[in-house]
């Protein structure tokens, strides 16, 4: 396979943190990052938490003219947050919104209200055909007691079935974001072994940046040290992941995060750090075309599929219990409610029945606590919509989850069929095999 071209592009990732009049020092930071870019000149700039359009119209005029192609991606109440900037002309964007993003009664956490979502526009690339991604994934706001994982990790699936089901005609991948997730967490492995991306931590030819790839550290200013308990350093849960195809091989060259403050200035860019990947792309003629690159999988690899999806069903399940749990206990709350007004009505009609008899209780309680039923139902009839919406979404994921189970399978069974020497289905723990039925 000759190589016929060869194109080089720097993509720059970063959660900027612009929760207007919370975020500190915002207006600073986004000048210091406008600065930044500016200066750089990075082909591909992928950016969340721009939560307010008006600091994405700043930035976009700011980078007229080194960047003169823009996207900002609006969801939700507050907006999405995702933005990409880029060197290169934008053909087409699309934007998918998660079906699960926490819960609106969190409202301290606010993810429910930021429409979390991913973001794809496709480039031209020197005549290459570039999908590229910008997500930004629920918080973990506890490692040991995390309420949302089911969320995310449904958040994952949705992820990587949007990118394999809009870049099948694509010469390349980009996907750049946070992910909120650690590399050996079960989301990031759904996704990096479902799409065949690549970690550009992982694959870099050079790294320069903090230790471990980490972009959440203690070193950080805007970075309580209790927020990373119990990973006293930092922890890496922002990304630059990629993968070429059939007519592109694509290698990264370098990448490198910053590393707390900016020099020269007394803050960071952001309470994350940013990314940087310098990705080499090399196109040449394909040795075949229209092969399917799941049938080529190996069987070990397929396997490893195969446990991966099992336990991601497994995840859905405990938060599909959990929602069914929290739907009944909003329809008891409200049955409650209802006996309550019930009761409150047939005291007030005591007098209506007994002639000259006088009501017993002040007018005024009656007027406070039909106020206070009213309220309970109203806000147990919403709930129980919510978690029925959460129940329909979580069912769903998990029957594309047991239909995507089933196929592997038969894959995998396949292989063993063709290659009777062919090494065997491993299982977790050493119990039962990891293929299981999949309408268990």
């Amino acid at each position: 396979m000759a190589n016929k071209d060869c194109v080089g592009v720097r993509v720059f990732s970063l959660n900027c943190w612009g929760i207007r009049y919370l975020s500190k020092h915002c207006s600073q930071r986004y000048q210091m990052i406008g600065e930044m870019l500016c200066k750089e000149q990075h082909d591909i700039v992928l950016l969340q938490e721009v939560w307010s359009e008006k600091d994405f119209l700043y930035l976009k005029t700011k980078l007229t003219s080194t960047h003169p192609h823009s996207h900002y991606f609006k969801s939700g109440v507050i907006g999405s947050g995702l933005a990409i900037f880029s060197k290169h002309r934008i053909h087409d964007t699309f934007l998918y919104r998660y079906s699960l993003n926490g819960y609106p009664y969190m409202a301290h956490h606010g993810d429910w209200f930021g429409g979390k979502a991913v973001g794809m526009a496709i480039l031209n690339l020197a005549g290459l055909t570039a999908n590229v991604y910008v997500t930004h994934l629920h918080a973990e706001y506890s490692r040991e007691k995390d309420s949302y994982l089911s969320h995310r990790v449904v958040q994952a699936w949705e992820l990587q079935q949007f990118i394999r089901h809009t870049s099948t005609g694509a010469d390349v991948v980009i996907v750049g974001g946070d992910l909120n997730m650690h590399p050996k967490d079960l989301g990031c492995r759904l996704l990096m072994s479902y799409t065949g991306l690549r970690d550009s931590y992982v694959e870099t030819a050079k790294f320069d940046g903090c230790e471990n790839g980490m972009t959440l550290i203690a070193d950080n200013l805007f970075i309580s040290k209790n927020e990373l308990i119990p990973f006293e350093k930092g922890i890496r849960i922002d990304y630059i992941l990629f993968k070429g195809s059939s007519k592109t091989d694509i290698y990264c060259d370098f990448m490198s995060t910053t590393k707390g403050s900016v020099p020269g200035h007394a803050l960071p860019y952001s309470d994350h750090e940013a990314l940087t990947a310098e990705l080499r792309l090399e196109s040449h003629i394909p040795a075949q075309t229209g092969s399917d690159k799941t049938q080529d999988t190996p069987t070990e690899k397929l396997a490893e599929l195969v446990d991966t999806l099992t336990e991601a069903r497994t995840e859905v399940k405990v938060g599909l219990h959990c929602a069914e749990r929290m739907r009944y206990t909003a329809a008891r709350t409200g049955v409650m409610g209802l006996a309550l007004l019930f009761l409150e009505l047939a005291i007030a009609a005591v007098p209506c029945f007994a002639l000259g008899a006088e009501q017993p209780f002040p007018r005024i309680s009656f007027y406070l606590l039909a106020a206070l039923c009213f309220a309970i139902l109203l806000t147990t009839f919403l709930l129980y919509i919510f978690y029925t919406m959460e129940l329909k979404s979580l069912q769903g994921a998990e029957d594309q989850m047991r239909l995507a189970a089933g196929s592997l399978q038969e894959k995998l069974r396949g292989f063993s069929v063709t290659q009777p020497h062919s090494v065997p289905q491993r299982s977790p723990d050493g119990e039962q095999p990891c293929a299981l039925d999949p309408e268990e």
